[in-house]
């Protein structure tokens, strides 16, 4: 077990970690052409935090929360996404005094106990844009279209993107009203979790993963027959901004995604190729959530989650991650070890002046060297030879072509300066 890394959870690997940079850098670089600025939020935050934001109907917190006592008897937790915590920074910081949008994108960890399969564990990786302060359509168009630049910018094709509106507090009543009285003759077929939801939040019997729930659920009331005309204006204002922008999108009116806090737009961006588990990205607006956190006035939201595993599982599949460069500049090969105070005072120089290079640490035969700095894919390889040395010059192999040279040990800095 101690040599077991928990159920859920993964080592990323130093094999690894270039296809993840690859992914961060692609986020980072397209996010800065968007205006949005990173934030980093504990990875623990009060539990009434979550509570309060996702909403005590979601299955995130009544079945996927890692909750915990600290030693100060407060109840704490890992979080399970980021929206919430970053609306809370939004708050405690007094980012709602500025007039512009504030705009901010996160990289991390999440937690949720969940049931291990691919492409999502139990520690999991999200990418996320939030942007607050900012009520019209216009800015659901720029965060979608951020999301798919992203997933376009990595190579992948076939992206549906699928689009509702979920109203808003003014039109949700008859809504519920609507789908209760559609759901209630089969009540009893519904599984347990939807029969606690039909009360509390019929609104989630839509997005109940259980088969038979499902059929059932064909034919509901749609909310677009009950939207007011706020929540109509702005759908249509975001479906004509993607429109323009040449985006193709597909209007779900059973998507509702998982989270309490959404209003108005929400959006899932999936990726066929990956199966029934196809979603890489979903969001939407939660323009109740500050209020919610806060208890002040209210303030416009909107945001989305893309997790990093399942994109890397998406890219993996379609070959689409491209070859990554792990050649090192030089491997300096020291046969005596009376000469390695020499040899180590060359690498430190070379590393000093900004250039990749290893060495042997055990001692070993020239042979079993040359065959690490193979391992190693070293460009050149300086070998401190005795006979070299005593003429202050090592001899330099190119290994790609097997030409040599020799080179003053005070030219060496120069030497790879020019290659």
């Amino acid at each position: 077990m101690l040599t077991t890394a928990p159920r859920g959870t993964k080592d990323i690997m130093p094999s690894d970690v270039n296809a993840w940079r690859y992914l961060e850098e692609t986020m980072r670089k397209i996010c800065a052409q968007y205006g949005y600025k990173e934030i980093r939020t504990p990875v623990f935050e009060h539990t009434e935090l979550f509570q309060r934001g996702i909403g005590d109907t979601t299955d995130v917190v009544e079945k996927e929360m890692y909750t915990f006592t600290d030693r100060g008897n407060r109840s704490i937790t890992l979080r399970p996404e980021n929206t919430a915590s970053a609306v809370r920074a939004y708050v405690e910081h007094k980012l709602s005094k500025d007039d512009a949008a504030t705009k901010f994108y996160y990289i991390g960890p999440m937690f949720r106990y969940d049931r291990p399969q691919a492409g999502r564990l139990r520690e999991f990786h999200q990418f996320g844009v939030e942007a607050l302060g900012v009520a019209g359509p216009n800015v659901d168009a720029e965060i979608i279209l951020l999301a798919v630049q992203v997933l376009q910018s990595l190579g992948l094709k076939d992206l549906k993107l699928k689009i509702n509106s979920v109203g808003c507090p003014k039109c949700r009543p008859l809504h519920r009203e609507k789908l209760q009285a559609f759901f209630k003759p089969h009540f009893d077929e519904l599984c347990k979790d939807c029969q606690g939801r039909f009360d509390r939040n019929p609104l989630r019997l839509l997005d109940c993963k259980n088969p038979h729930c499902h059929e059932l659920g064909e034919g509901a009331p749609s909310l677009e027959e009950c939207l007011c005309d706020e929540c109509k204006a702005h759908f249509e204002g975001l479906k004509e901004l993607l429109t323009a922008a040449g985006v193709e999108y597909e209007v779900d009116h059973n998507l509702v995604r998982g989270l309490d806090y959404y209003t108005k737009t929400a959006f899932e961006i999936q990726y066929a190729p990956l199966g029934a588990q196809s979603a890489v990205c979903g969001g939407g607006r939660y323009d109740g959530l500050v209020q919610e956190i806060s208890g002040d006035e209210a303030r416009p939201g909107i945001g989305f989650a893309m997790g990093m595993e399942r994109v890397l599982l998406a890219l993996e599949k379609q070959n689409l991650l491209p070859a990554f460069d792990e050649s090192i500049d030089a491997y300096v090969v020291c046969p005596k070890q009376e000469n390695f105070a020499l040899a180590f005072k060359t690498a430190i120089e070379l590393r000093r002046s900004g250039f990749k290079v290893e060495y042997d640490f055990n001692g070993r035969s020239m042979k079993s060297q040359m065959k690490q700095a193979n391992k190693f894919q070293a460009k050149q390889v300086l070998i401190f030879g005795e006979d070299e040395l005593a003429r202050n010059a090592v001899t330099v192999r190119n290994m790609a072509t097997s030409e040599q040279q020799e080179i003053a040990i005070n030219d060496i800095i120069t030497y790879f300066n020019t290659l």
